[in-house]
């Protein structure tokens, strides 16, 4: 027999790893997919900070739809052939039709561009209010004082009362310095878009001591409006950015609860988008026309009145008025003449002209 049998063979399987040993590049992989996550995340947080509101509301409104709803059709259900449904032709955008849940197509709501760019000039404005806030030493101080949002008219910017720290004398339009500080700091960041603005004053429900029938809340509200304008030209705002002033005294009360509230005392600037501007100075203008137009009548009839009263004299239209003559005291009256001659012996005439009325107020 050969002695090769008689060899045994042995396999050794040595363990890998070791205690402080390298542990392979797994760890690699993993801190990939960490920084990849947070790269898409961070990207999905910028992207919804530069898109509108109302492309977030579409966006919004795809991810509500439930899956049957994609499926089977119902409300919000598109009716055009998209891939995504919900969605027109962009479904980022308010295009397209959509379905209700009786059947009917209902053309959704097309946001024209020019109103689209302006709201996004607007909430650019809004951004650098903010930041002007955080940065300025003067407004920084005031920051729980100054209230920023958008609103249907465009920006609106109000400037609050505090208790301890009013921004007018009580009773007045005078300014308080630390509102003229504010003030002044705004208006040059104002004139950064070409909007119109509208300054409104507002008071709370205390009354003066005769109440409407002096000098009352609107007229405080509307003095105090005209003072916060005159402190932002100013302070460098142009001239003719203001297109509306307006008291609106207690009517408008921020906390309604409390109308005595010091809050409500407060001053809004709203920097108007383009279509409430428009439909101001349309308002504006066919006003214009109807008050030239009474203008032109009244006018008219002046002329009308004037040119009668020059005529009357010339005209030699008199009126005769009988006024019978009194007999000295203790005589009796003479025997009335004849009729025919009545008119002749004993009358009076009075010439009768017609006064223009010019100076009426």
């Amino acid at each position: 027999m050969s002695t090769v049998n008689n060899h045994r063979v042995v396999v050794r399987r040595k363990k890998s790893g070791g205690k402080g040993g390298h542990h392979g590049g797994s760890w690699k992989i993993a801190y990939a997919d960490f920084i990849t996550a947070m790269m898409a995340f961070f990207l999905v947080m910028w992207l919804i900070s530069i898109v509108p509101r109302e492309e977030l509301k579409g966006i919004a409104e795809y991810f509500r739809m439930p899956l049957s709803v994609a499926i089977a059709g119902g409300p919000s259900s598109s009716a055009e052939t998209s891939a995504i449904p919900g969605g027109g032709s962009d479904p980022l955008r308010d295009q397209g039709e959509t379905r209700r849940s009786n059947g009917n197509r209902v053309q959704s709501q097309n946001i024209p561009d020019s109103e689209r760019r302006d709201r996004h000039r607007l909430e650019r404005l809004k951004q650098r209010l903010d930041s002007l806030i955080e940065t300025s030493p003067v407004l920084k101080n005031f920051k729980p004082q100054l209230l920023i949002d958008m609103t249907t008219e465009g920006l609106r910017i109000q400037i609050i009362d505090s208790q301890n720290r009013p921004m007018f004398a009580t009773g007045s339009a005078e300014v308080r310095p630390y509102m003229r500080d504010i003030l002044r700091e705004l208006g040059p960041t104002l004139n950064e878009l070409p909007n119109k603005i509208s300054i409104s004053g507002h008071t709370d429900a205390s009354q003066y001591a005769r109440g409407e029938r002096a000098y009352s809340n609107w007229e405080l509200s509307a003095d105090r409006a005209n003072s916060s304008r005159q402190e932002l030209v100013a302070g460098g705002m142009n001239e003719t950015k203001v297109l509306r002033i307006q008291g609106l005294s207690s009517s408008m009360s921020l906390v309604k609860d409390d109308p005595y509230a010091a809050v409500n005392r407060r001053i809004s600037l709203v920097v108007l988008n383009e279509k409430t501007q428009k439909r101001i100075e349309d308002e504006n203008a066919a006003a214009a026309e109807v008050s030239a137009r009474d203008a032109q009548d009244v006018m008219h009839a002046v002329q009308e009145r004037a040119a009668a009263a020059a005529a009357a004299p010339a005209s030699g239209i008199v009126i005769p008025v009988i006024t019978p003559a009194t007999p000295p005291a203790g005589t009796q009256p003479a025997p009335a003449p004849a009729a025919q001659a009545a008119p002749a012996a004993a009358a009076a005439t009075v010439t009768v002209t017609t006064v223009s009325g010019t100076s009426a107020r």
